[in-house]
């Protein structure tokens, strides 16, 4: 029996070297590391906002220059009017005409002039308004109710401006600084006509 326990008390010797061998072991071994997470990186998205173009209008243009109205020049061209033309001094004192008649070929004006000579005996209405010259004789002064170089218009006929002449119908009237002068082509009768003066040929 002695033997026996001897064994057990071995067994049991050795059973708690074992023991304490792999407590020692256990105690030796460093514990395991910490398990650390790390978190995937944030990534930034940055975005850049794209350029504001600013386009301003170009300038309107600048307005084309006003030009001055232009200016009047005497009428120095006449369409005829039944075969007659018709037209007033520069001063608008004198209207004139070269006239085809059935009878005969006149050129005339009417307005006040002066010197007049006399009256004569068969002048029963208006008596020096004016001179014409016809195809059949000299110039004389008119005996006249009305006018009668005019187109019949509401405003007085287109001016002959001074250095102008019409020539039709066998006649040349020509505008000049002194006035007024018509000439029978054929004859080299006529007048010429102003305010302050006049004659006849």
């Amino acid at each position: 029996m002695g033997w026996a326990r001897a064994w057990l008390v071995g067994i049991g010797a050795c059973t708690a070297l074992v023991l304490t061998g792999c407590s020692s072991e256990s105690a030796a071994q460093p514990p395991p590391p910490a398990s650390t997470t790390t978190p995937p990186p944030t990534t930034t998205s940055t975005t850049t906002p794209a350029p504001v173009t600013t386009t301003e209008a170009p300038p309107p243009p600048p307005p084309p220059p006003v030009e001055p109205p232009p200016t009047e020049e005497p009428q120095t061209t006449y369409a005829a009017i039944g075969g007659a033309y018709y037209f007033s001094s520069p001063d608008g004192l004198f209207q004139c005409g070269i006239v085809p008649l059935s009878s005969r070929t006149e050129a005339g004006c009417q307005g006040t002039t002066t010197p007049v000579p006399p009256r004569p005996e068969d002048c029963m209405i208006n008596w020096g308004n004016g001179i014409r010259v016809t195809n059949d004789g000299p110039a004389a002064f008119m005996c006249s109710g009305g006018v009668v170089y005019t187109s019949g218009g509401e405003t007085i006929d287109p001016p002959l401006a001074v250095g102008a002449s019409i020539a039709a119908n066998g006649f040349t009237c020509t505008s000049a600084e002194n006035g007024i002068s018509c000439v029978d082509d054929a004859t080299g009768h006529g007048f010429r006509i102003a305010p302050d003066s006049n004659e006849v040929y």
